[in-house]
């Protein structure tokens, strides 16, 4: 099937202005200003009232906590006291739960334009073990691409960590499912639907041996790695405390500064860390919602990439932004980098690269977004007929600047998997029916 996207209103490409040809699950062919596809279509879908971009990609989450939003031992708190408080939480989580979890945040980020993401799970309380096949179905079902990440924390509080013992696991059994994982679910290939990294939680939830010895499993296993850093400045000073150097340092020694490694948050990089990460070709996500929400900083992203860094963007944990909107996280992303770098430097253009070719170097892709020929046709298209927009001038500007919030159609591997605003086939209502009884339980202690 050749499907023509015909003259969008507006469209994220150079020379497609009227749009662009889909063949089975890729870019066949853009259409520039007055001309006509080159060989005949099948169908056409007429794209005037749309704003068409390269499918968003989210590259931090945390799907798991779509379970403890607005959860108020949670609330008004910064990162450390803020996991503490939910740790105990978390543990109670079950595979019915984390069913749900995965489902709601993957329906909420294909709503808004998202058509790849990655999970950090790194939350296996017993009865949970296999969290990472859970996700893997809830992803096939729903028609999303993932990067899931396996997750992990083996050094408890009383080991001088942060996490309560209820929620670490052994060292040789993470890396047993991290082998396990990759040979399960890991597709190497070209428009891959699932692939798996390798993500130990922080530096203070996990131990120096596994660190190591999971940049050694990746290497030999040719996957990426995944982690936590420099989010917050009592991390800064964990790392000081506790190894006598600093998180990039740290990094460094376990052997995981390099071009597989990508980084969520680097709030708290200095210049001379920035021009290492950028000469080790190790990329960072950008997590604006969730950095102001728990006052952790902001990210120099400008100065990331004048140092030649790849940044890319995340959500984050549905707990420490209280949504999974990843065209609204375009807009944050936009105004607080304003806010740190001036209103002249940094543009709406800016924000949607980091969401699309910068989010697919930090998940190493080369083959989804940009709408270029030979790419996969992942594809979100945005209407501007809502109050918020009226009065608009420039289409593309008016969807980040006037916030965007929902997709009207998503696009993924030439599969419409969003059409009029809603997800085929999913009952939202009977989701968010589950998922709020899911939550009401943990937050009442019972497991």
């Amino acid at each position: 099937m050749r499907v023509w996207i015909k003259d969008p209103l507006a469209i994220l490409a150079e020379g497609a202005e009227r749009g662009v040809v889909v063949e089975d699950a890729r870019i066949a062919e853009l259409v520039p200003e007055g001309r006509e596809p080159r060989r005949p279509v099948d169908t056409r879908f007429e794209a005037g009232a749309h704003v068409v971009l390269p499918g968003l990609i989210n590259t931090h989450h945390h799907f798991y906590q779509t379970l403890t939003r607005a959860l108020p031992a949670a609330l008004d708190k910064k990162l450390f006291p803020w996991l503490q408080a939910l740790y105990p939480v978390w543990a109670r989580i079950d595979a019915e739960a984390l069913a749900s979890a995965a489902r709601v945040a993957m329906a909420e980020l294909l709503l808004s334009g998202c058509t790849a993401s990655s999970d950090h799970h790194y939350v296996f309380p017993k009865g949970l073990e296999r969290a990472i096949d859970i996700e893997a179905e809830a992803a096939r079902e729903l028609g999303i691409r993932v990067t899931l990440t396996r997750g992990s924390m083996n050094l408890s509080h009383k080991d001088g960590g942060l996490p309560p013992d209820s929620v670490v696991q052994d060292e040789d059994a993470i890396l047993a499912d991290s082998e396990r994982l990759a040979a399960a679910h890991h597709d190497r290939g070209d428009g891959a639907m699932v692939r798996i990294a390798l993500a130990p939680c922080s530096p203070f939830s996990v131990t120096r041996s596994l660190m190591r010895r999971t940049a050694e499993l990746a290497e030999r296993l040719d996957l990426r790695l995944h982690t936590h850093l420099a989010e917050t400045q009592d991390e800064n000073d964990f790392c000081a405390q506790r190894f006598g150097c600093r998180p990039l340092d740290y990094l460094e020694d376990c052997g995981w500064l390099g071009p597989r490694t990508w980084l969520a948050h680097g709030i708290h990089f200095d210049e001379d860390e920035i021009g290492r990460l950028a000469r080790a070709g190790t990329c960072v996500t950008h997590c604006p919602c969730s950095n102001q929400y728990l006052a952790s900083g902001i990210c120099p992203v400008h100065g990331m990439e004048q140092a030649g860094v790849r940044v890319g963007l995340g959500v984050d944990g549905s707990a420490s932004n209280n949504a999974s909107n990843l065209i609204a996280e375009v807009r944050a992303a936009m105004l607080l980098q304003k806010l740190r770098y001036g209103a002249e430097r940094i543009g709406f253009r800016d924000a949607l690269r980091w969401a699309t070719a910068g989010s697919a170097a930090c998940l190493g892709r080369r083959d989804i977004g940009a709408i270029e020929v030979g790419r996969q046709a992942d594809l979100a298209l945005f209407r501007l007929d809502e109050l918020r927009f009226a009065g608009h001038a420039d289409p593309l500007a008016a969807l980040v600047v006037c916030g965007a919030q929902r997709a009207d159609r998503v696009m993924v591997a030439g599969i419409w998997r969003v059409e009029g605003g809603a997800i085929p086939g999913l009952d939202l209502d009977a989701l968010i029916a589950r998922q709020q009884r899911a939550a009401r339980r943990l937050a009442a202690g019972i497991s």
